[in-house]
């Protein structure tokens, strides 16, 4: 995800490959060098996979957790950036407040991105919510959700019993009544839009998405997005 605010431009994550990335960097209109930092929510491969050949190709200043950086996937990183889940920092324009998020991971975080009186929360790899989340949560502008399973659709599928269990555990990812429980929980008025985002192909599918979160919108004022894997999105501007 790419995170824009005046001149600062933050990048989270980098599963992908560095001609991957590039290449839909150049479709958004930005350039590598214009990423003013990648935060790195937890060490899972397809979070970091990509993020130490990004950061030496380009010179990228790479930040995360110290729990993440002690990780075996952070070794090939030549210079880290720590930051502790309960402090701010700010980068450029930009506003950080990690947070701490329940997740099979060393030390996992999320972000509130704030810049001027604007919020954006990005919530993702969370294994059940927590009052600290909704917390952080409350009063953004707009929000990027977790949306990774149909519990029915997970429990009634091919993935083998351990994975299941690890999936649907409270240290796995969110499904759609449990995201869409959040939204009711933190939604408000202003709220814009809201992403949904880390959807498996194999136990999820757009429209139960749709179904699960549509009806705790405020529709059509207050917009649903939901984001492919293989297919970027465009920019979405808070107003």
């Amino acid at each position: 995800m790419l995170v824009e605010s005046s001149s600062t431009l933050l990048m989270v994550d980098c599963g992908l490959s560095v001609k991957a990335v590039e290449k839909r960097l150049g479709g958004l209109g930005r350039h590598p060098r214009d990423v003013d930092a990648l935060l790195v929510t937890h060490e899972h491969s397809d979070h970091i996979q990509g993020v130490a050949r990004f950061a030496a190709r380009h010179g990228t200043p790479v930040w995360m957790t110290p729990g993440t950086a002690s990780s075996s996937a952070a070794r090939k990183l030549t210079q880290i950036n720590t930051f502790n889940c309960h402090r701010e920092l700010k980068i450029g324009a930009i506003d950080v407040q990690p947070f701490p998020v329940p997740h099979d991971a060393r030390e996992p975080s999320q972000f509130v991105f704030r810049a001027g009186d604007r919020k954006l929360g990005i919530l993702t790899d969370t294994g059940h919510i927590t009052a600290h989340i909704c917390e952080r949560l409350e009063g953004c502008d707009a929000l990027a959700l977790e949306c990774n399973h149909d519990l029915d659709t997970l429990w009634s599928g091919a993935y083998p019993e351990h994975l299941k269990v690890r999936v649907a555990s409270s240290l796995g990812h969110l499904n759609n009544s449990q995201t869409a429980d959040l939204l009711s929980a933190v939604g408000h008025r202003e709220l814009q839009w809201v992403v949904a985002l880390h959807l498996s192909e194999k136990n999820n599918r757009p429209d139960l998405v749709h179904k699960s979160l549509e009806e705790r919108l405020d529709r059509p004022r207050q917009s649903l997005h939901v984001a492919t894997q293989d297919e970027p999105s465009g920019w979405i501007e808070i107003d």
